[in-house]
Parts: structure tokens; C-alpha cells; sequence
């Protein structure tokens, strides 16, 4: 995915990514107040358009890959009047790097992303150790993140992930959510009463400034290996 590729839906209006400043201006593109809350891979957005209707005084900002859902979601955003939301079609990784703002919402949410199951795709997953710490920095101090999965072994790698980091508090939610099913593939599998690892988190009041500790090793490494040599 590069910048060009990028596109940026709002209030009916749609732009590429390569026409707008970065980070985004999101306060010039949704003007108001207070911390938004992000939906990385909304799908159809069932959630994120729901979440916006029922709170039209707060923000929102939705990430998607797929251009077919991304399209869905935009449609209704627009048909719904919706212009508290902001969606953006492009991989959540990229647009969490060169795109958007550090410390800028309350709220991340990520339900159900691809597992990349097979070994030498783990480093596809939206949650990782070299990938946490981008993904940490998009929020305000005791902001939140909301995650799901029915994939029990990267449901147990996500929950000790986010459980090692220094300044997260990690709660594993043994029932489902109280405003019900937050995805249709959660409604379809509590039908089939599939189990769902649930994770909510909280960021302490650093703010995101302490690193994780695997990927702080990479960072260490990263500066060491670009550090020209002593002479």
C-alpha cells in the first residue's frame, strides 16, 4: 500500500491520501472535541457506523484493507449523514505509521483481524511485537483497546503481548459485550457457540511513552545498525 493508493472518505467526500497533509488534520476534517475512537479493520461497519449514530457528539475513524468493505461502509457512512466518521481504505499498520497523529484517541478497537495462522506469516498480524508500540501510540493516556478473536492461540499471543507491555493494564472478558455483537462474524459464531477470547486494556497515564520490551530491543537495534561507525 503506498500513499497514492491511500483514500480518505469524510462527509460524503472522498480524497486521496497523497492531496492532504501529514499526519492528517483530523480536526480540520471532523472538526470537534475530545479523543476519537479508532476501528482498525471495520469490515461492513456494523460496529463503527452504530457506535457513530448512537453518539454523533464524538468521533470517529475507521481503517480497512479490503476496498470492497471500505466501499460498503462508505456508502452507508454517507446515506446515514454520518459525519462524525472519517474512514480511511488502506493497511492499518501503514496509515498508523506515516498518516496519523500520535495521542489522539480514547479508544482502539480491532475485532476479529486475520490470524495469519501459518508461522511464516505471524509477521502479518495487526498485533505483534514489532507492531504494538505504533499501534500504542495512536492513543491518549488511559485510552483503551477493545479486541477480539475466535482464534484461541493468537487470542492467548495477543493477551500476553499486551500483558508484558509496562504500561498496560490487561483484562481478559470471560462474557459478551453488553451492547451484544460488535461484528457479523461474532453474531455468527455466538450462534454456533464458538469461544471468543475478549481483551480490553488500558494505558496508564505515561501515555504510551514506555516501550514494550520486545520491541524495544528492536528499536535499540535498529538505531545501533543506522549509527555510522566510529572512526
Amino acid at each position: 500500500m503506498t500513499r497514492s493508493a491511500a483514500l480518505v472518505a469524510c462527509g460524503g467526500r472522498e480524497r486521496e491520501l497523497a492531496e492532504l497533509p501529514l499526519p492528517l488534520p483530523l480536526d480540520e476534517l471532523v472538526p470537534g472535541a475530545g479523543p476519537w475512537e479508532v476501528e482498525l479493520g471495520f469490515g461492513k461497519g456494523r460496529y463503527l457506523l452504530a457506535r457513530a449514530a448512537a453518539e454523533p457528539r464524538r468521533r470517529f475513524l475507521g481503517i480497512e484493507v479490503a476496498s470492497r468493505y471500505y466501499r460498503l461502509a462508505r456508502e452507508r457512512a454517507a446515506r446515514a449523514g454520518a459525519g462524525n466518521v472519517l474512514l480511511l481504505r488502506g493497511e492499518a499498520l501503514y496509515l498508523a505509521a506515516v498518516a496519523l497523529p500520535g495521542a489522539f484517541a480514547g479508544a482502539l478497537h480491532a475485532y476479529f483481524p486475520d490470524p495469519w495462522p501459518k508461522a511464516r506469516h505471524h509477521k502479518r498480524r495487526l498485533f505483534d511485537e514489532e507492531s504494538v508500540d505504533l499501534l500504542l501510540r495512536l492513543l491518549v493516556p488511559g485510552g483503551r483497546i477493545y479486541f477480539a478473536t475466535d482464534h484461541l492461540e493468537y487470542g492467548a499471543v495477543v493477551r500476553d503481548l499486551l500483558g508484558r507491555h509496562p504500561d498496560l493494564a490487561v483484562a481478559e472478558r470471560r462474557v459478551p459485550w453488553g451492547d451484544g455483537p460488535r461484528t457479523n462474524y461474532e453474531a455468527k459464531y455466538l450462534a454456533q457457540g464458538r469461544p471468543i477470547v475478549r481483551l480490553e486494556a488500558e494505558l496508564g497515564r505515561e501515555g504510551g511513552a514506555l516501550l514494550h520490551p520486545a520491541g524495544e530491543a528492536g528499536v535499540i537495534a535498529a538505531v545501533h545498525e543506522a549509527a555510522p561507525a566510529s572512526r
